[in-house]
């Protein structure tokens, strides 16, 4: 790892032995983007790889005989104004109007490791030789407004983190009205474009599509959110990139708000991709000596495929983004109340849920909505915290104290950031509501949302919230948001400072995160969103799982879960197995399946275990005994590979290596099942090629698998197991052979294997 600089070219080299990035400085004193990808060897210039031609309508920037001109250009910090007529990366308003700058090299520093970021979550490091970071000072002379472009590089990852701290070093305000936070720009356009798309109980489909010449992209503008419709990430990948092989640079923003990733394709097929704050709504004011530091972007590069790109995410997230106690700890198994009670339910119903949870292996019992205030609908009392007594007399301390004498630890839910004018809160402070004047209040799900910009309001949720906390026993704290933001507008903020208020929103929601897990450090905090809207990297600083959608649908499940990998550890993917009709699609899915699909994430369940049959209860106990013996390979030391694409077939398939490659678990499933179907090979990945491995399987036919069935297939009473050696090179190139009747006599659609490897 390093970062080189090369004084008489003016050219910055960070390497490290997977990755290259290389930046100059131009005649002009702006930075030129020379090189992003595998890695290459160093020399004293790169000045070679900049292109420069006479063409038509050249805007030139320099003195001749340079024809350096800006829109033909692959720059490292675009801005508005001087020539370049693509997308810039930062936009300065001035007093005089005029939004024209011109950022020159000034200076730059080197330094071992990476400096924090705070209030503004990011990736760090325990010890400086784990990464270098590389600063580059520029100025705009005529406002003396400064942007320092940050870029570290780790040791062991392919990955460049970058970011821009913004300074007003002039006499006169300005106004940043676009500061992203990354631009790279390659040499050509011939990349596809892969995306993590879709909205509530079908977050993070994978969607690609061909690049082409002008704007395409994503972006969120739900305020209180990175949002369900679009995960903060992107990837470019060459056509013919799978999930083994092939070349994809990957671009994941560690924010959770309103967001842009945008890619431009010149007419000279220059691809430019962007990444940060989304500019619509948003505007910050620079006074004299003010300062604005943007979140950071991840960049990933991988020569070895979308598995390759994802498991460089994995690694760095779970380690060195996830934070706390319970960064490295297997998570506990657990049951939450939600769909066995929603709002109905007193003590002694919550205590016979916990009483069989406990039977079974559970290890945590989480109380979700409707504890507190007059919450006994969604028409009222959020922003209430504290206890109705109605429902729990000996309140949330006397319940949490008998579910731990059972032996379970007590996990609660809160809605924070929201209020329904139902409230007592609401009536005390109805201008702690984000709204605008004169313009009507609208509302989801009957909530509102509370102004997370204005310190008051923070303090006081805090306040209630933490004296909870205090007086009870309390472990895990599941922390939800179910609506985005609308009429963004704020009473505490004056008329020139109103774009700033949804950045300002999510900085009061990560401060509240950051003083709760100060002064609660062993609570294992979960974060929510009506689902999975706020899945990103913001909030795994905080919170080191995350709830991974309200479709609890097995099959459902499966491709979401897909999808959330790209980016997403799995010891950071909330999965609970439900009861059947599925509350959100009223789909029958085997248990098996279920518990087979929520297996590869934190693992619990959601429903009344006292509502399920004797041999029902039994498998729970067999799934939540494999879990226990697998969840550390699975949540904390393993390699996760997707191996089928149910966005592609009918089939779903991923694995899990444990680092040493001695052991490994696999799933295997189907949507829909196949009549007198053919034999079929499920490929492993990630195992030793010349190790002998025990491959083991339970096909034991399903509870419900009609006499005739059984009697078509030879079907016996008592256990099937298919056990096998093979070596690792025959599991991943020739594979396992799966029989589909096995399908069947699993009870047909939608069925899944689930195969213990090890050597």
């Amino acid at each position: 790892m390093a970062v080189l600089f090369h004084e008489a070219s003016k050219t910055w080299h960070l390497t490290n032995d997977r990755v290259s990035y290389i930046i100059r400085v131009m005649e002009n004193g702006q930075l030129e983007n020379l090189y992003y990808g595998k890695k290459i060897h160093d020399r004293e210039s790169f000045s070679h790889f900049h292109e420069e031609a006479m063409r038509s309508q050249m805007t030139i920037c320099v003195d001749e005989p340079a024809m350096l001109a800006m829109h033909y250009t692959r720059q490292e910090f675009p801005s508005y104004g001087t020539g370049d007529y693509r997308s810039p990366m930062v936009t300065v308003l001035q007093e005089n109007g005029s939004r024209i700058s011109d950022f020159k090299y000034v200076s730059y520093r080197v330094y071992q490791g990476k400096a924090p970021m705070l209030p503004l979550p990011a990736v760090y490091v325990e010890s400086p030789d784990e990464a270098e970071t590389l600063e580059i000072l520029l100025k705009d002379e005529l406002t003396g407004v400064t942007a320092t472009l940050i870029y570290t590089i780790y040791a062991d990852y392919p990955v460049i983190v970058r970011s821009v701290r913004f300074a007003n070093g002039g006499k006169a305000p300005v106004t940043l009205e676009r500061a992203l936070s990354a631009s790279v720009e390659f040499l050509d356009m011939d990349y596809e474009l892969v995306q993590l798309s879709g909205a509530w109980s079908r977050e993070r489909y994978v969607k690609t599509r061909k690049l082409e010449m002008g704007l395409q992209g994503i972006q969120s503008l739900t305020g209180t959110c990175s949002s369900a419709e679009q995960n903060p990430f992107l990837a470019l990948k060459r056509p013919g990139t799978g999930e083994m092989s092939g070349e994809v640079f990957g671009f994941s923003l560690v924010y959770s708000g309103n967001h842009l990733s945008q890619v431009e394709v010149s007419t000279f097929k220059l691809t430019r991709v962007l990444m940060g704050i989304n500019p619509e709504g948003f505007s910050w004011k620079l006074d004299e000596g003010a300062v604005f530091q943007t979140p950071e972007v991840v960049m990933v590069y991988s020569d070895k495929g979308l598995n390759g790109m994802s498991q460089v995410y994995h690694r760095l997230y779970r380690t060195r983004l996830a934070r706390g106690v319970w960064r490295d700890r297997p998570r506990p198994i657990l049951l939450n109340n939600w769909e066995a009670t929603y709002f109905d339910f007193n003590e002694e119903k919550l205590l016979a849920i916990a009483r069989k949870a406990k039977e079974v292996g559970v290890e945590l019992f989480v109380l979700d909505d409707g504890w507190f205030g007059a919450r006994n609908d969604d028409r009222r009392g959020l922003g209430d915290w504290f206890v109705n007594t109605d429902k729990l007399p000996s309140g949330i301390s006397g319940l949490s104290e008998k579910i731990e004498a059972m032996g379970l630890k007590f996990g609660l839910w809160v809605e924070l950031e929201m209020v329904n004018k139902d409230s007592d809160l609401y009536r005390a402070h109805p201008d702690w509501l984000i709204h605008a004047p004169g313009r009507y209040e609208s509302h989801a799900r009957h909530q509102h949302v509370l102004d997370f910009s204005r310190p008051e309001v923070v303090d006081a949720i805090h306040d209630m919230i933490a004296k909870t906390l205090r007086e009870s026993k309390i472990s895990y704290i599941k922390w939800d948001m179910n609506r985005y933001m609308s009429e963004p507008w704020s009473c505490g903020l004056s008329a020139d400072r109103q774009g700033e208020m949804m950045h300002r929103y999510i900085l009061g929601v990560y401060d509240l995160y950051e003083r709760l897990i100060r002064e609660f450090p062993e609570i294992l905090f979960e974060s929510c969103a009506s689902g999975g809207a706020r899945f990103d990297p913001g909030m795994l600083f905080f919170a080191p799982q995350a709830w991974c959608s309200d479709d609890t649908d097995g099959a459902e499940r499966q491709k979401i879960q897909y999808g959330t990998t790209y980016v997403y550890p799995l010891s950071s993917i909330g999965a609970h197995v439900s009861a059947v009709p599925n509350h959100q699609l009223m789909r029958v899915t085997p248990l098996e399946t279920r518990a087979n699909t929520a297996m590869f994430g934190t693992f619990g369940y959601e429903l009344d275990l006292n509502l399920l049959s004797e041999s029902e209860i039994a498998k729970v106990k067999q799934e939540i005994e494999f879990m226990k013996s697998h969840r550390e390979l699975i949540q904390t030391d393993g390699d996760f590979y997707r191996l089928d694409n149910p966005f592609a077939g009918n089939r779903v398939g991923w694995i899990v290596v444990s680092s040493d490659k001695t052991k490994a678990v696999a799933m295997y499933g189907q949507r829909l099942n196949h009549v007198n179907g053919n034999w079929l090979r499920f490929k492993l990945a990630g195992l030793d090629p010349d190790r002998l491995y025990k491959v083991r399987c339970d096909i034991t036919p399903s509870d419900d698998v009609p006499e005739f069935v059984r009697m078509v297939y030879g079907i016996k009473d008592g256990e099937h197991i298919y056990e096998a050696e093979a070596y690792g090179d025959e599991l991943m190139n020739a594979g396992i052979p799966v029989d589909q009747s096995w399908m069947a006599m699993k009870g047909g659609d939608f069925t899944s294997l689930l195969f213990e490897i090890e050597s």
